[in-house]
């Protein structure tokens, strides 16, 4: 089971700073990717992304779980801060860029002058000796250097905009919690057989030739058991959750469908709500 990316730790553990931030490398990446699209093609992704790698490094280290912040959002107004910042210590339009600039605007002034009107794009590159593809590159570079909003960047409340990830609300905690937890029952009440395949294939990740030999079967007919396994669990969480999903047996009153109910029940009554709840967090923790 695995756990989602921002685990804020209870207030009475100490910080792992080393963890958090490797469980939030990828946040720098994608802030980085966020904010190169929208500046000049000159401007380095390998600076920024060095700025918000030290940035995530003083979040890890600065963060107080006990203000109730997660870390991620703590970390994100953190690595958006840091890449402005270094925006703008950079010169947005580099020296080339305003160099080509201001031949472009001085020969667009001579060619008017002659012409006696705004000579046109391939009429400018012509004159200066460019294709038109590297007029317009230029033209390009200075209007995000001119137009481009720091500000908008800054603007607090789109911060959670950017990010990739939704953090889920106190009831989608809580209904994660108890799927894990029922989950957990219901591999822990299936036939033994099929038990030692679920949790030997995907929990221990053996292959399925040393289950078999453990098993004393062939391959195929763990490839069965796997199935039949997962459709018991499929069908047993159903039936706590949503019963309408749970088909029914063609032969209520049959061998196959008693031992079925049968399941169902030992999965219903397996645990109580808070012992279900506290096993699905124990699930979601890394």
């Amino acid at each position: 089971m695995s756990a989602t990316l921002d685990q804020t730790p209870p207030t009475d553990c100490p910080v792992d700073e080393d963890a958090l931030v490797r469980r939030h490398l990828p946040l720098v990446g994608y802030l980085v990717y966020e904010v190169i699209g929208r500046v000049p093609s000159h401007v380095s992704r390998d600076e920024l992304h060095s700025a918000g790698l030290a940035a995530l490094a003083y979040a890890a280290r600065g963060f107080d779980p006990s203000r109730g912040v997660p870390f991620q959002r703590f970390a994100a107004t953190r690595v958006h801060g840091a890449l402005l910042d270094e925006l703008r210590t950079a010169d947005w339009a580099s020296r080339s860029v305003r160099a080509k600039a201001r031949r472009r605007d001085a020969a667009e002034e001579e060619l008017a002058g002659r012409l006696g009107r705004t000579p046109t794009r391939p009429e400018l590159a012509a004159h200066l000796g460019v294709a038109v593809a590297e007029l317009d590159a230029v033209h390009e570079d200075v209007h995000r250097a001119m137009v481009l909003s720091l500000q908008g960047f800054a603007d607090a409340g789109a911060v959670d905009d950017l990010l990739p990830i939704r953090e889920p609300g106190p009831d989608e905690e809580l209904l994660h919690r108890e799927r894990l937890g029922y989950l957990l029952s219901a591999v822990a009440e299936l036939p033994p057989r099929l038990r030692i395949v679920i949790q030997e294939y995907f929990l221990e990740d053996r292959p399925m030739q040393e289950i078999a030999e453990q098993l004393e079967v062939t391959e195929s007919r763990v490839s069965q058991m796997r199935a039949e396994a997962l459709v018991l669990l499929k069908d047993g969480m159903n039936s706590q959750l949503d019963p309408e999903l749970v088909p029914a047996p063609a032969r209520p009153e049959g061998c196959v469908a008693r031992r079925r109910q049968s399941y169902f029940a030992a999965i219903a009554a397996h645990n109580d709500f808070r012992t279900r709840l506290a096993a699905g967090a124990a699930a979601c923790s890394p």
